[in-house]
């Protein structure tokens, strides 16, 4: 594109109605992608609990009622 046609689609974009819009799009968007990448770490940190529990219990150190407990205690966190 050429310089005239780019100055042109920026003063569009920065006219007050299409602006308002354009940032409400953005911050809509922000918030989706922040909640995704909050619940895949969520995830991610869950598994990695009920591997180490599930270490513990292979290798002796709890017993697995305890592991249970320790996983329903933490089911129960969630709000």
């Amino acid at each position: 594109m050429n310089e005239i046609a780019q100055s042109s689609i920026i003063e569009q974009l920065l006219q007050p109605s299409i602006f308002f819009w354009l940032m409400v799009g953005t911050i809509a968007i922000t918030a989706i992608v922040m909640g995704c990448l909050s619940s895949i770490v969520r995830s991610i940190t869950r598994e990695r609990t009920r591997r180490e529990i599930a270490a513990y219990i292979a290798e002796g150190s709890m017993t697995p009622e305890q592991g249970e407990r320790l996983l329903k205690a933490r089911d129960s966190e969630d709000c």
